[in-house]
């Protein structure tokens, strides 16, 4: 049997029509952006296209993106920025105890430099109550950064509502949006916040790449300081070969969002595992609130990573850590509540963009004959 990819949540495959415009540019438009010379043109309406098309995906303005190596750079921006840009004004931070380690630790970094940071919990589902960020407002706080979606269970969050909350206390509202971003529909306006972060590896573009859009007039500080690139908001000479292909990744993404492709795999695929293991199997988030593309399943009694290893075919994440001998269940399914027993049977299946019924098919024979159900119970 073929070897399946259904982790799409860790990283994608670079789209082919990505390939082809990132192709075409090696070896030529080698003038640097900045400058105001003739090789410098091509170069510079590039990156222009590429901005307007990573723009026109969130419904911002072209001059509101900035070009970053990831999204690891881009919350470190968000949160930095704000943090040393407002700190005459406070030094409060709301955020969740489910964030992405990209937001924890800088967040870990910024208390070592006087940040206080309040990490609010998350329901059984995976969702902050808006209504819990309200309560934990001060007139210290300065910031809010909550992401749009969990990139392990896919609880999308209700940002439009914490951003309300946000603007009516002055206060800047970022919120991760990599894992969502092509898969659900994202408007920096509709949801109202100040800041977005983008990572062009979770989007079928190349790993290396990422975008900040940054509200205009947003009191940050740069993360990387030199010379004037970027509107003066990120030093560094821009790659107009890895920006061309998060634009082209972006324009694209925009036509994918309609076809409704991946949630009618993954409802059929937890349809087929609930159908087969029963009361063995429990779904981690609820289905009508997570990202379409993913699957957070726990099997009772079992531990993800032996699943996985009778499964080598499969490329799946699992939702704890095997350390000593000890399983140590992800800080995400902690905050969730749920319990080391039912946790340490964790996987996260992702699909994605190329992911077909036959490889969902494969992947649940596999499962029904490697991980069977005797007398009532899952063998392995």
């Amino acid at each position: 049997m073929k070897e399946i990819y259904l982790d799409y949540n860790a990283s994608t495959p670079v789209d082919p029509e990505v390939i082809e415009v990132m192709t075409s540019l090696l070896g030529r438009e080698y003038g640097n952006p900045s400058s105001t010379h003739w090789a410098s043109k091509g170069a510079k309406g590039i990156l222009q296209e590429a901005r307007e098309n990573i723009a026109t995906l969130i419904s911002a303005k072209p001059e509101e993106i900035v070009f970053t190596s990831g999204g690891s750079e881009s919350n470190n921006h968000a949160l930095k920025g704000i943090f040393y840009g407002r700190k005459q004004r406070g030094n409060h931070i709301i955020t969740t105890c489910i964030e992405h380690p990209a937001i924890i630790q800088p967040l870990q970094f910024l208390e070592r430099e006087g940040a206080k940071v309040t990490y609010l919990p998350v329901d059984k589902d995976g969702q902050v109550d808006p209504k819990a960020v309200q309560e934990a407002v001060t007139k210290e706080t300065i910031l809010i950064s909550v992401m749009h979606s969990n990139n392990e269970v896919g609880s999308l969050q209700p940002i439009k509502e914490i951003a309300a909350i946000a603007r009516e206390n002055d206060i800047i509202m970022h919120t991760d949006a990599s894992q969502s971003l092509g898969k659900v529909p994202v408007s920096v306006e509709e949801l109202g916040v100040d800041l977005l972060t983008i990572a062009g590896h979770k989007l079928y573009a190349p790993k290396g790449i990422g975008a900040l859009y940054i509200r205009q007039n947003t009191p940050m500080e740069s993360l990387i300081h030199g010379a004037s690139h970027e509107g003066g908001k990120r030093a560094g000479t821009e790659s107009i070969f890895l920006a061309a292909g998060l634009g082209k990744a972006c324009e694209l993404a925009s036509k994918e969002l309609v076809n409704g492709h991946m949630d009618g795999l993954r409802n059929y695929f937890w349809k087929e595992l609930k159908a087969f293991y029963g009361s063995n199997i429990v779904l981690n988030g609820e289905i009508e609130s997570i990202l379409p593309n993913t699957l957070n399943v726990s099997f009772k009694g079992m531990i993800g990573q032996d699943i996985l290893d009778k499964l080598p075919e499969i490329a799946a994440s699992t939702g704890s850590a095997c350390h000593s001998g000890q399983i140590k269940l992800s800080e995400v399914l902690k905050g969730m509540g749920v319990s080391e027993e039912i946790g340490k049977g964790t996987i996260r299946f992702s699909l994605g963009r190329y992911t077909t019924k036959d490889e969902i098919d494969d992947t649940l024979a596999l499962l029904k004959t490697r991980v069977p159900i005797v007398d009532g119970n899952v063998i392995m």
